[in-house]
């Protein structure tokens, strides 16, 4: 099981909050939308890798989005906070409703330096 990718040399792991950038097409026109979650999950593996992020968006109400990481509408991703947890999947997090959703311990900075030491 996949528990992390990089994308453009930044390691992206299960738990992280995340944004998405995506370039919509509307017409004419593009615009870039940006999906902002947490990971929870990674599957398959090389080009056929996707990832899920779930935010919760107004009203208490979950919306998971499923991106294909070799898409070229993605223009870039931004790790937001580095999560710390034991799973490689977090769909337990579907069950939880306002601020329990969104709560997944943050990566202290001694673990994160102890990791590239």
């Amino acid at each position: 099981m996949a528990q992390n990718f990089k994308y453009n040399d930044q390691e992206i792991n299960i738990g992280d909050t995340v944004r998405v950038h995506q370039e919509i097409n509307e017409g004419k026109k593009t615009r870039v939308q940006v999906f902002e979650g947490i990971v929870i999950a990674v599957k398959n593996r090389e080009v056929n890798k996707t990832f899920t992020v779930r935010k919760i968006a107004s009203g208490s109400i979950g919306v998971e989005k499923i991106f294909p990481l070799m898409i070229p509408s993605i223009k870039k991703i931004e790790v937001k906070r580095r999560g710390e947890v034991k799973r490689s999947k977090l769909y337990y997090l579907r069950d939880k409703v306002g601020k329990a959703a969104s709560r997944v311990k943050e990566k202290s900075l001694f673990a994160q330096a102890k990791k590239i030491a």
